[in-house]
């Protein structure tokens, strides 16, 4: 079940968190956020962008969220996306299944482009990336520090909604049929 997120799935959302902050540099955080603070990311990013998560058996598995691209109001229209499963979980469909439902909703709040960023290697995340339908933009070389050595990060980017914007993207908390349920809202 994908449903959205809230702040008492703070403590799993962490855990499924840390081993990517403390094993790998797929994340550039270098600790762990604590629940309370991932608490306080899930209730800020509600405001304006999903946050959601994948629930099997009573547990979450994985999540997903959109962000703030850049803080330039040009940049509005552009929202940055993050999927993160359980390692124990993956290549069964949890990543495929929240990013449909996190793209659904970014589309129909208005946004006009989504962007991924990939340290690599990691060809899972690509090939998730572009079976959904983002394609490869370029890499910024050596951009972050991370476990002794300097880390490159490629760019994906997929449209969402063709042509130029003609309204402001609507803030997640005003978007009606997702807050309240366990799935995505009818089409309109």
């Amino acid at each position: 079940m994908i449903r959205v997120a809230t702040e008492d799935d703070a403590a799993a959302i962490a855990a499924i968190y840390a081993p990517y902050v403390l094993e790998t540099a797929i994340s550039f955080d270098e600790a762990p956020p604590t629940p309370e603070e991932m608490a306080a990311k899930v209730a800020t990013i509600l405001a304006s962008y999903p946050f959601l998560v994948f629930e099997h058996d009573g547990q979450v598995i994985g999540y997903g969220y959109g962000s703030a691209h850049r803080a330039k109001p040009a940049y509005r229209w552009s929202v940055e996306t993050t999927v993160y499963v359980d390692r124990h979980m993956h290549r069964r469909g949890v990543g495929r299944a929240l990013y449909a439902a996190l793209l659904d909703i970014l589309a129909r709040q208005g946004f006009h482009s989504a962007f991924a960023g990939i340290v690599p290697p990691n060809a899972g995340s690509v090939g998730l990336h572009e079976a959904m339908g983002f394609s490869y933009l370029g890499t910024f070389a050596e951009i972050g520090f991370k476990f002794g050595k300097l880390q490159d990060l490629g760019w994906w980017r997929r449209t969402l909604n063709e042509g130029a914007p003609d309204r402001e993207p609507i803030p997640f908390a005003e978007l009606s049929g997702w807050r309240d349920s366990a799935g995505p809202p009818a089409a309109n």
